[in-house]
């Protein structure tokens, strides 16, 4: 029942995202952070979660700090939604890897799994609206198909792209580029341990993940 309320309060949210993108009032909250230590606390914070289905987390950086301007909550949920399409088709003993590159002009982020992979025939709608990636597996993975959609506008929002590649039977990755930039403002620190609020949109974000699944 909890399960089935989480994943009914993130199509909700979604859809209430969704619309004010397009009706251009979606606001991101801008704040100078410590991008590097965001993407790893958030990956860290679920850690437990990935490794007790049998998964390998694997997080990895060549820079421990990069201020730099975005809103951390909207970066949060980036980040658990694309960890949540890797956890969903990544089998019980497989991999997934998130990889933070600093660059001049920015930063680039991979979350990359050995999964099953997403066919060749979907590939070209994975960002559209509505699209079900999943729907041709099982109906124990399957979404609403607004989170990738609302993922690159979320990216896009903060100036940045997302790519992917995929081969069935191979894995996936998906690669951000954020760009370099900053508010007049001092940084603020970023802490997701310990939330409340972050343990349930982990529970949101991770709604689709029946937790009786592999």
């Amino acid at each position: 029942m909890k399960q089935n309320c989480f994943r009914l309060l993130r199509l909700v949210n979604n859809l209430i995202d969704i619309s004010k993108i397009d009706a251009k009032s979606f606001e991101l909250h801008l704040r100078n952070c410590n991008i590097v230590s965001i993407i790893k606390e958030i990956t860290m914070s679920v850690s437990d979660y990935i490794e007790n289905k049998g998964i390998r987390l694997v997080f990895d950086t060549d820079i421990e700090e990069k201020i730099m301007d975005c809103d951390d909550e909207k970066i949060e949920r980036i980040i658990l939604n694309l960890l949540s399409n890797a956890i969903k088709f990544t089998p019980k003993g497989g991999g997934i890897f998130v990889n933070v590159y600093n660059k001049d002009e920015g930063l680039y982020i991979k979350i990359e799994d050995n999964g099953i992979g997403i066919p060749e025939n979907k590939q070209s709608q994975i960002f559209q609206r509505f699209c079900q990636i999943d729907a041709m597996f099982t109906r124990q993975h399957e979404g609403s198909g607004i989170g990738l959609n609302l993922v690159k506008s979320l990216v896009e929002m903060h100036g940045g792209t997302i790519t992917f590649e995929s081969k069935i039977g191979v894995g996936t990755s998906f690669c951000i580029n954020l760009p370099y930039r900053k508010v007049e403002e001092k940084v603020v620190q970023y802490s997701a341990l310990g939330k409340q609020a972050h343990i349930e949109r982990i529970n949101v974000e991770f709604s689709d993940i029946y937790l009786t699944g592999s």
